[in-house]
């Protein structure tokens, strides 16, 4: 096995909701994930642009704007790293305009634990093969 497959990957979650960030944490932290919590889409997007995730998760409603627009201000420094929504947002449009901004998957909360670790998975192992 290679050294940067023993490494931790580091995710990125962008969550307002406590509940939510310590489900999400505990779900991914036992799957051998590491979990930096941003509150709004200042903060995450201050450690998007100054440290290197494997994946970002975002909510799509934030205080401070919308986990699209966040979505959209990512993909314009960051076009590789894979984008999970992970949101309470459950229209069709909700999951098109994520889509549309730059996301490559959106689950809508609540989930299972095991269909959340599926999709972190995929995405991540999708970002390691490139």
């Amino acid at each position: 096995m290679a050294t940067s497959d023993l490494r931790k990957k580091h995710i990125l979650f962008i969550e307002f909701d406590k509940e939510a960030q310590e489900l999400v944490t505990l779900t991914l932290a036992l799957a051998g994930y590491g979990i930096v919590i941003a509150c709004d889409c200042a903060e995450g997007l201050r450690l998007a642009r100054h440290q290197r995730f494997e994946l970002y998760i975002l909510d799509n409603w934030l205080p401070d704007g919308s986990g699209v627009e966040l979505c959209r201000r990512i993909r314009e420094f960051d076009k590789h790293t894979p984008i999970l929504f992970y949101s309470g947002a459950g229209c069709a449009h909700d999951t098109r305009d994520a889509l549309d901004a730059g996301a490559q998957e959106y689950l809508i909360n609540p989930v299972e634990a095991q269909n959340l670790r599926q999709a972190v998975a995929r995405l991540v192992s999708r970002l390691s093969s490139r």
